[in-house]
């Protein structure tokens, strides 16, 4: 798996969001980066297909055994601070895993087990069994207004970024061939607030151009927590 072309393409990606004029757009439906992901059609065996990437899911169920216990058996964790994988983009997930093994993220749990993974075809299987289920969902409860205002609409004032412009509509992703930023809609809120958390302290630093800690770095606690109340439950 080739790091070079994966940093070329997240560096490409970026560039295009923060050149468009269209990052700062106040419309929910104005921005064209936006993608289509909630369009019912997230889970077809053709959007399966493209974001499962070059593993095979089938030798990846075997061997994400030992992720399975933690990650669930399809990906959908029950313990509030270990992340839910099912839906997930293969190709972010090998990213990850990629990042714990050099220690560019770091977890003291999840640098061992990144490590256990000995070749990139068996990551790249293993990311494909997670990405091959269905994917992550909310218990759709009611939406936090604050945190979707937050998600949805850039503010020039504080240079944030909107969410959506990267983590698509209700955070399920642009498209399934864009993959360099992760699908998050439905993800445990516990979960979320402590990547933010992460992100805008600076202990976690690996999103592409360090985009994430420029945008979490102007969130307030409230907002943080606003914003999370509002992904959980996509």
């Amino acid at each position: 798996m080739s790091h070079t072309n994966s940093n070329m393409a997240a560096g490409l990606a970026l560039a295009a969001l923060l050149t468009s004029t269209a990052v700062f757009a106040q419309d929910e439906d104005s921005n064209p980066l936006r993608g289509h992901a909630n369009n019912g059609t997230e889970d077809s065996a053709t959007a399966i297909k493209q974001r499962s990437g070059t593993g095979d899911p089938v030798a990846g169920r075997a061997k994400s055994q030992l992720c399975q216990g933690c990650h669930g058996e399809f990906g959908i964790s029950t313990e509030p601070l270990i992340p839910k994988l099912g839906g997930q983009y293969a190709n972010y997930i090998a990213k990850e895993v990629h990042n714990y093994q050099s220690g560019i993220r770091s977890h003291q749990i999840m640098n061992a087990m990144a490590a256990t993974v000995p070749t990139d075809e068996d990551i790249a299987d293993v990311a494909a069994y997670f990405a091959s289920q269905k994917k992550m969902k909310g218990d759709g409860s009611a939406d936090n207004q604050i945190g979707k205002d937050i998600f949805t609409h850039s503010d020039t004032a504080k240079m944030r970024y909107a969410c959506i412009n990267c983590h698509g509509p209700h955070g399920k992703g642009l498209d399934p061939k864009i993959t360099t930023f992760p699908v998050i809609g439905g993800q445990h809120k516990d979960y979320l607030r402590r990547q933010l958390i992460n992100f805008r302290d600076g202990y976690r630093t690996n999103s592409p151009n360090g985009i994430m800690n420029k945008v979490a770095g102007t969130l307030s606690d409230t907002e943080i927590e606003s914003l999370v109340e509002y992904i959980s439950v996509q």
